[in-house]
């Protein structure tokens, strides 16, 4: 087997070496090589590589979002009504005209300290200048000493003064109005929620008058919308998106209005954007700039050298050594024998680990191992998405165990790749990580519905194993993830087809292999097979023995970290031959007469002994068992001794004066277990009827017993091939007093008048009407 692996491994991984050019790409020419003729060729590889780079590195194509947009605009109103509101707080301004006061006077009036305001009306009211007035104040009082003496020259000196008086009051109130007002403004900017902008930049919006606020309010609106309809990007720097604004104010406002509508603009627009990338109509372009890529063609006129001596081969100069035939293409025997050692050592690598966590392999399973492991190079050869891996993990973890699929993928895998001229690692790393994952988990799963969503979870694994790749691997640095979504997508799907074949044809392959699941073992252990239906009805008692010594193997199984589903379904077949005579042992006489009392010849129902087990074994061939159930009917006798019937002929023997009886006569035909699990059902089933005899014994009696039984098969030898250790004995004791103390606990005695049936209400009353009569 292992020369018919390598052979055919080897076929297979080595199948580029076959027909391998002598003159490829990176080769040194030993000659100078001119065209016998005039040729053009396409450059396939060249060519499928700038398209892929095109398809990785296209510029993205962008949209507006009618939902960010909006989101936007709803931030400007929002913003311009917090200022209109705290404008209007404040308003009018200017208060008074500004044929009296200008704006920036006028503004210092409201927001000058209070003890200026107060000089300021000494000065009015005194006519005498103060000479602690500001510079600015001392200035506004001359303009307004002007404007009320002008306003009082045409009338009477006494109607001037009472005009003057009444001009003055009037002034103040609008100043002592406008401060107040403006004072709240002030206030409120301390609560307010304008993050956006900068308090100076407030303060400068609400000193504007009426009539440049409304035109910059309009002139900030218009150029948002302006922006937006553009489109803004996403990460687009705050000095491109101050240089853009900037360019829409051009010569449009005044400066300080100017200042103001730059600052909320930036405060909009630069924590936002309205344009997302429309992966749709980016696939479409990178596919159509992929197309577009005209195919790179090399020619040749007849007589051009295509290499000279000495010279390393480039991919243009192999295209035409090999379009012309002259790339001198043969077979690579160094390549095969380098393949044949790889295939050796992964076979050898396989072989040892399945020695120490496998029981022996027949034939059979190195046929499907092998088989296994030769389809994932081939369908490598035609595409390396096409390899096989989850399904190879699926099945050699469901058939063998998590650590031998685990191990076979990782092989095959590495042997794939090198078998592949060009690696393609997006596809090499997710075929991996995908098949690693069915290794480990598959062998642990117990329905085809868990099986169904690890194939979903093994196709999300490897398309997000490529996507992830390719974007790490891929020579463009501006690669666009969704550019490459719908190959990640194919591929993930591909591993998912490739679960499914595996739950497909994994029964086959159980019929076909003789090979069992966990899912095929639990479904055999239904109570309902017609077999188990059968010796539940035909020979009860047995039946009865074999669901106790299940209960006490699967626990030791279970602390032994042996193979569980295997010895519950082993244990429930091992004594399926007592239905051949189920009166011939003692649980399915329920009290009756000993058939082999009536028998007495030792010699006789020893043979109805020992026949149980070949009957079992042609009942489990008939009804399909598979080989490793099958095994516990004879590996859980062993070549044990019936010493009952054995003692019985020895002493009719020595009775008679007859010869001395022949021992082998009285064992069974064995083999002894050649497991783990089929020998802690010898033990088991050595020690059911131990303990069912076990009335009111306490633990360390029962302990005592069991050890007893065990030692006694150790001696016997009938344990030295299961791979159970001696020290082990202990705890499989420990395991089987345990769960016998569940199934004969204590339980609480009930006084007699509880369990006396109450006499039922009809017969009372008909009682008591009988004595009234």
């Amino acid at each position: 087997m292992f020369g018919i692996t390598v052979v055919s491994m080897t076929g297979v991984i080595g199948y580029r070496f076959y027909n391998q050019p002598q003159l490829a790409v990176g080769n040194i020419s030993p000659i100078t090589i001119v065209a016998p003729k005039d040729a053009k060729f396409t450059d396939q590889k060249t060519t499928e590589d700038r398209r892929k780079d095109v398809r990785a590195g296209i510029i993205p194509r962008l949209k507006r979002d009618d939902q960010l947009t909006e989101s936007l605009k709803q931030n400007r109103g929002a913003l311009l009504d917090q200022i209109n509101q705290l404008r209007r707080i404040g308003s009018p301004f200017p208060f008074i005209s500004t044929n009296i006061l200008s704006l920036a006077d006028q503004q210092y009036l409201r927001n000058c300290p209070e003890e200026q305001w107060q000089l300021l009306l000494k000065t009015l009211q005194s006519s005498t200048p103060s000479r602690d007035l500001s510079p600015q104040l001392q200035k506004i009082s001359k303009r307004l000493g002007y404007f009320l003496q002008e306003s009082s020259q045409s009338a009477s000196k006494t109607e001037s003064t009472q005009k003057l008086d009444a001009e003055l009051k009037t002034l103040i109130l609008k100043v002592e109005k406008a401060r107040e007002q403006y004072a709240q403004v002030i206030s409120r900017l301390a609560i307010a929620r304008v993050d956006q902008i900068s308090p100076e930049t407030l303060v400068t919006a609400l000193q504007l008058n009426d009539s440049t606020w409304k035109v910059t309010e309009q002139t900030i609106i218009q150029v948002f919308d302006r922006i937006l309809i553009q489109g803004l990007a996403p990460g687009i720097s705050p000095e491109l998106l101050a240089e853009t604004i900037r360019f829409h104010l051009r010569n449009v406002l005044p400066t300080n209005a100017d200042n103001v509508a730059q600052e909320v603009l930036l405060a909009l627009l630069k924590e936002g954007h309205n344009l997302t990338i429309d992966k749709e109509e980016t696939r479409r372009y990178a596919e159509r700039a992929a197309l577009a890529i005209e195919p790179v063609m090399v020619s040749i006129k007849k007589g051009d050298p295509i290499i000279k001596a000495g010279q390393p081969i480039e991919q243009s100069q192999f295209v035409v050594l090999d379009g012309l035939g002259l790339s001198q293409r043969q077979t690579n025997w160094s390549g095969l024998a380098l393949s044949a050692g790889l295939v050796s050592v992964g076979v050898l690598i396989f072989w040892g680990i399945s020695q120490r966590v496998h029981r022996p392999l027949r034939r059979r399973d190195h046929i499907l191992l092998c088989l296994l492991s030769i389809s994932t190079p081939a369908m490598s050869l035609l595409h390396p998405r096409y390899a096989d891996l989850p399904a190879v993990g699926l099945l050699v973890s469901s058939f063998y165990g998590p650590t031998l699929a685990v191990s076979q993928v990782i092989l095959v895998g590495g042997l794939s790749t090198f078998a592949t001229d060009n690696v393609n690692w997006e596809y090499t790393l997710g075929g991996l990580a995908s098949g690693i994952i069915a290794a480990l988990i598959a062998g642990r799963l117990r329905s085809r519905d868990d099986l169904a969503l690890l194939g979903a979870g093994i196709g999300i694994l490897q398309g997000g194993v490529y996507l992830v790749g390719y974007l790490i691997l891929s020579t463009t640095a501006t690669s666009v993830w969704y550019a490459v979504l719908p190959s990640a997508a194919i591929y993930g799907l591909l591993g998912m087809a490739w679960s499914i074949v595996a739950i497909g044809i994994s029964p086959y392959l159980e019929r076909f292999f003789d090979v069992v699941t966990p899912i095929r073992l639990v479904e055999l252990a239904n109570p309902n097979c017609p077999l188990l239906k059968r010796l539940a009805m035909e020979a009860p008692g047995t039946f009865q023995h074999t669901l106790f010594v299940a209960c006490l193997a699967e626990s030791a199984a279970r602390e032994l970290r042996c193979n569980v589903e295997l010895v519950r379904t082993g244990t429930l077949y091992h004594d399926i031959g007592k239905m051949h005579d189920p009166l011939g042992f003692i649980e399915n006489q329920m009290g009756g007469p000993n058939k082999h009392d009536l028998i007495q010849d030792p010699y006789v129902s020893v043979d109805i002994i020992k026949k149980h087990v070949s009957e079992g074994l042609e009942m489990a061939r008939r009804y399909g068992l598979p080989q490793v159930v099958r095994d516990f009917i004879p590996e859980h006798q062993g070549s044990l001794l019936i010493s009952y019937f054995y003692y019985q002929a020895k002493e009719a023997a020595e009775k008679s004066g007859q010869e001395l009886v022949d021992e082998v006569r009285f064992r069974y035909d064995g083999p002894i277990p050649q497991s783990r699990e089929t020998g802690i059902v010898m033990l088991a089933d050595s020690s059911e009827a131990a303990l069912r005899s076990l009335k009111d014994a306490t633990p360390e009696t029962a302990i005592v017993m069991i050890n007893r039984i065990f030692k006694a098969r150790w001696r016997d030898e009938q344990l030295k091939d299961s791979g159970l250790k001696y020290e082990e004995l202990p705890i499989i004791a420990d395991v089987f007093v345990r769960v016998w103390q569940q199934f004969h606990h204590q339980r609480i005695v009930y006084p007699k008048a509880a369990l006396e049936s109450p006499e039922p209400v009809e017969l009372v009353n008909q009682s008591h009407k009988v004595s009234a009569e």
